[in-house]
């Protein structure tokens, strides 16, 4: 039995007559009687009752009609689910995120790609970057967004936002009256940080940046987390230079102020080398640029 033969028989169920349900399916008349016959055989009973002026269904061809229109519905809604999951608007995406895009950047993405693509069920994850290599490798996770660099040679990057760094202060902190900083002015300033072996990347960039302005940064604390670092700076303990986008978590206590010449971090999205293909993979990416050109984190506090 196919699906043409179910269309046959409910185009005759509802025109009663071989004529005119043979032009609404575009077949000839001795095609769609042909067609007609064979599903009777293979159901084994009558299905239609054939008179001179009109076709009638059988109490069996009644019952059969139901069946069929049921399963040409489902067909139709299994084709359009396939087509749907091939231009990605239907499945399931893990997102591995380093713990700074919480607070810009992240929000604004997956709102967006919900909004665009709510059948599609979104798992995020918050993982340091080595942590979302290893789970990218894994196929735990689909897609990561972290910062340069990625060294997997199993893995494709693209940069998505490209943010610079600012200087984190304590609110009562003399610096903090000046509405722009140059990073000589905290040469004398305790810092706290994150370990190398944590953020080797990050580290060793504002290790070059400072031995530019000829000193080196003396780190008296150090801490994992952003929002660690950030109570570390609102207690006095040191400054901290976070990437611009953490200037959205607002702290009492906490002053943000730009920095001339400051670098900049690239946060990038990354999956596995072929996994490009995958259209799921590729809207999130769409989106991601699209929401990350206007630039989320403009107009927070500094």
């Amino acid at each position: 039995m196919e699906l043409r033969h179910l269309r046959h028989f409910v185009a005759l169920a509802e025109e009663e007559h071989f004529g005119r349900a043979a032009e609404r399916v575009f077949v000839v008349q001795q095609a769609l009687s042909n067609s007609i016959r064979n599903l009777e055989e293979e159901v084994g009973v009558p299905l239609v009752l054939r008179t001179t002026r009109r076709v009638q269904l059988t109490p069996a061809g009644q019952e059969f009609l139901i069946g069929a229109r049921e399963t040409l519905a489902l067909a139709g809604q299994t084709v359009e689910r396939a087509r749907r999951a091939a231009r990605g608007e239907v499945g399931r995406l893990s997102v591995g995120f380093v713990s700074g895009l919480a607070f810009g950047g992240l929000p604004e993405i997956v709102r967006r790609f919900r909004e665009l693509y709510p059948n599609v069920s979104v798992d995020l994850r918050e993982l340091t970057a080595q942590e979302q290599e290893a789970a990218l490798r894994g196929g735990q996770v689909g897609i990561g967004l972290m910062l340069l660099p990625v060294r997997d040679p199993s893995l494709d990057s693209r940069a998505l936002w490209r943010q610079p760094l600012v200087a984190a202060l304590p609110a009562a902190h003399p610096l903090a009256r000046k509405r722009r900083l140059k990073i000589s002015d905290l040469r004398a300033e305790p810092f706290v940080f994150f370990p190398r072996q944590i953020r080797a990347t990050y580290f060793d960039q504002v290790i070059r940046w400072c031995a530019g302005a000829g000193f080196t940064p003396h780190v008296v604390q150090e801490a994992i987390e952003v929002p660690t670092l950030l109570s570390l700076v609102a207690a006095g303990v040191g400054v901290f230079l976070p990437i611009e986008f953490f200037s959205r978590l607002s702290l009492p206590g906490v002053a943000y102020r730009p920095i001339e010449d400051a670098p900049t971090v690239d946060i990038v999205a990354v999956w596995r080398r072929g996994d490009g293909r995958n259209p799921i993979i590729r809207a999130f990416l769409t989106v991601a640029e699209e929401v990350l050109r206007g630039d989320p984190a403009e107009g927070s506090g500094q």
